[in-house]
């Protein structure tokens, strides 16, 4: 261990229940971009310190992209922010989780990914960001969690080393990684939880870093959000911190010194409650220029003077915008920005989309739903192999992540993945439908669609649509087994170099209602009446019954009774009956459902009535 570094300590092995960590609040930690590094090759360590995920990929006709949800992979309650790059080597981008633990999962190179590994197992991991740390050209991460930061060493097959555990004075929260101190090694910027400081740990070039940090404290206490650039082009990164007291909402810039301490330049006022910074050149003329998310409604552009000061741009409107990254979304070669909204009652979370036109100045924002309320983060990289950047989306509420795929020209529609209800083995279902629209200006070729069992599908497409044209692609579900089955439709056309994918999913059942739906006729309040239906094990071994049970909106009106055992053999039926009792005059309606083994429980059926 060189002079100077932090003493590396043991990590701990709680063996106590997962902690909690509450919702935040305003998305107060949505901030710092992990830095982007594709494939085998190490950026620079100028650009390590861009905070948003900026890759430079450029095809070679401009097309208006689309951003559609092409995949939904579980992960572990609450994730909260990744961090992308190639951990094994193989072309393909990876991304580490921070949920409740560190969570790795590996691309497959159509925007789908593999069952994760977990790191850190249940400490409540904050953020994660990764890089290079000591130039083996292997990515390395960089972790907060609820215990303090951690270092985990890259082996360059997708897996890492034991975390290494290094003492702070409060607890981290962003993460930056950069050279602040021009030696070509990469430093890192911490803000914390609780302390009113941020802090530059300097590297060594091996992994470690020095201790203790090099602390500066912003006029109004800890950061709200950073970014980082050479500001003032003297070729030393400087900072430029978010933050809110009260009614002053500002950008504070910090310049750099060249040894990790900075001198105090000029405040912005902003938005109230800025969240995230991140930083570019807008008008590719090499100065800096800063975009500001915050919660007020507007994303704040700042142009740079190319001295260390700035002055207002034109804002963008965006609702309860969380998280701002650049990078160029339809191939121009100018940088766009995409904002995350953590969405409201009355407005869905997603992400807002704005084209920049080289200028410094955006066009309006494009809106695409994703995720649920709380959303407070997002990443960007070319997730597919198809060289046009996609996004990458943390769902904080439910646990998933999300990744909304840029289809170019290919316009799909619904924009989510297709999701079947439990299908009886052997039969097969209604086709749901895929509207294909061509956006462009000219001719979609279509070379292939394929798509496999248990799944199959039709198209009128044929092998060109027309610009403005759209055809239609007609999946159906057939499953053979039960149980939870998946699949992707796979397309092959001239909007990308790689096939577009459609994430398929349903359940095989045994389990088989009829009719498959109860409807009372009109009758008087108060009054009785009973309709039944039979239950049927169309599997090959005994069904296991725990529960049946009617729910919904209207239950109270609605009770079973039936004769069915708890295990039903194969081929047998049972029968439940169904009595309606309005208590007061209206249209009702509610689900007969069972809960068993067979395959997509619980197995549901509509059930409604009327009374007057």
């Amino acid at each position: 261990m060189q002079p100077g570094a932090l003493a590396p300590g043991r990590v701990p092995n709680p063996t106590h229940a997962p902690m909690r960590r509450n919702p935040p609040k305003s998305g107060r930690l949505s901030v710092v971009k992990s830095p982007p590094l594709v494939g085998r090759s190490v950026l620079p360590l100028r650009l390590l310190a861009t905070l948003s995920v900026l890759l430079s990929l450029v095809w070679s006709t401009p097309s208006l992209p689309q951003f559609e949800t092409r995949s939904d992979t579980t992960a572990q309650a609450h994730p909260f922010v990744v961090a992308a790059g190639d951990f094994n080597g193989d072309g393909k981008l990876d991304f580490a989780d921070a949920t409740n633990s560190l969570q790795i999962f590996l691309g497959n190179g159509d925007g789908t990914f593999q069952a994760p590994t977990d790191y850190l197992s249940n400490s409540g991991v904050l953020f994660v960001v990764a890089a290079d740390l000591n130039g083996d050209k292997k990515l390395d991460l960089i972790v907060s969690n609820l215990s303090g930061l951690y270092v985990l060493m890259g082996n360059g097959d997708g897996t890492f080393q034991n975390p290494v555990s290094y003492s702070v004075p409060c607890t981290p929260a962003l993460l930056a990684v950069g050279d602040f101190n021009g030696d070509k090694k990469p430093d890192l910027l911490v803000t914390y939880r609780a302390c009113s400081f941020f802090s530059i740990y300097l590297g060594n070039g091996d992994g470690t870093f020095q201790q203790p940090g090099i602390n500066t404290t912003p006029p109004f206490g800890a950061p709200s959000g950073t970014g980082i650039g050479d500001f003032n082009g003297d070729g030393v990164l400087d900072v430029a911190v978010g933050q809110q007291f009260g009614g002053i909402s500002e950008v504070q810039i910090f310049l750099g010194n060249g040894d990790g301490t900075f001198s105090t330049g000029t405040a912005y006022n902003v938005g109230s409650e800025p969240e995230s910074v991140t930083v570019s050149s807008f008008r590719g003329n090499g100065t800096q220029d800063l975009a500001v998310a915050t919660l007020s409604g507007q994303t704040d552009i700042l142009l740079g003077n190319g001295e260390g000061t700035f002055q207002s741009g034109r804002p963008l409107k965006a609702l309860n915008a969380v998280w701002v990254l650049n990078s160029d979304f339809n191939g121009d070669g100018l940088p766009d920005l995409a904002i995350a909204s953590q969405g409201s009652v009355v407005k869905p979370a997603g992400v807002y989309v704005a084209f920049g036109n080289g200028d410094g100045t955006f066009q309006p924002p494009n809106f695409f739903a994703a995720g649920n309320i709380g959303l407070v983060s997002l990443a960007a990289g070319d997730f597919n192999g198809d060289f046009r950047n996609d996004l990458i989306i943390p769902n904080y509420g439910p646990g998933d992540i999300i990744v909304l795929l840029n289809t170019g020209a290919a316009k799909f529609a619904p924009t989510i993945p297709i999701a079947f209800a439990p299908q009886l083995i052997g039969t097969a279902s209604a086709p749901q439908t895929v509207t294909l629209t061509n956006t462009g200006k000219s001719s979609l070729s279509i070379s292939r669609m394929s798509v496999r069992p248990p799944f199959q599908a039709s198209n009128t497409c044929g092998s060109s649509v027309a610009p403005g044209a759209t055809c239609d692609i007609n999946v159906v579900f057939q499953p053979n087994a039960i149980g939870n089955l998946s699949g992707l439709l796979n397309i092959s056309d001239s909007a990308s170099s790689k096939p577009q994918v459609i994430e398929l999913s349903g359940a095989g059942t045994a389990v088989a209602f009829s009719p498959s739906s109860l409807t009372f006729p009109p009758q008087k309040v108060g009054t009785q009446s009973t309709q039944t239906v039979k239950l049927a094990n169309h599997g090959r071994s005994a069904l296991s019954i725990t529960l049946i049970y009617t729910g919904g909106t209207d239950y109270r009106y609605f009770a079973q009774t039936n004769n069915c055992p708890s295990s039903l053999a194969a081929g047998a039926n049972c029968t439940i009956s169904v009595t309606f009792t309005p208590q007061k005059a209206g249209t009702f309606t509610a689900v007969l459902g069972v809960e068993d083994n067979g395959g997509g429980s619980p197995q549901t059926i509509p059930i409604s009535g009327s009374a007057d």
